[in-house]
């Protein structure tokens, strides 16, 4: 699998699904959670285009690149998934800047809880991969090898 290329075609999505999120902020419980659902979309879209870019510098073994490209995927898009569920429930879990004193029934504060700290945990996963692949001296090509 062409790691590179499908991270920067994820990139792009989800930088465009962050901007038509932006579009429908105003039709959210939560408008403030709105605005943090269409951010959310646009810098991991963002964020996935910058991996996209330094993908070839990283060297890992193929099953930890391939468990970081999937938390990766699976960060960036649940980020923005959970964040837009909170805007449309309202509710105040993890982000009481965002809730403005609201909140929603106890099982839809726990599955945002839980859908933050998953993802929360997705993100740090692939970040610690991406830095221990970019450790160390790239190897020479060409004619200075």
């Amino acid at each position: 699998m062409d790691y590179r290329r499908r991270l920067l075609f994820h990139g792009m999505a989800l930088f465009l699904i962050g901007l038509l999120t932006g579009l429908a902020e105003q039709h959210f419980t939560n408008v403030r959670m709105a605005l943090a659902a269409h951010l959310e979309g646009v810098m991991n879209g963002t964020f996935l285009l910058a991996v996209g870019a330094i993908w070839s510098e990283v060297r890992l073994a193929s099953g930890p690149r391939a468990f970081a490209y999937w938390a990766l995927l699976c960060g960036t898009y649940g980020n923005w998934a959970v964040t837009t569920l909170a805007a449309m429930l309202g509710t105040g879990a993890l982000s009481p800047v965002t809730a403005a004193g609201r909140g929603a029934a106890p099982w839809q504060e726990t599955l945002v809880t839980a859908g933050f700290i998953s993802i929360g945990l997705a993100i740090i996963a692939a970040s610690v991969l991406l830095l221990w692949g970019l450790r160390g001296k790239a190897a020479l090509v060409g004619p200075n090898a």
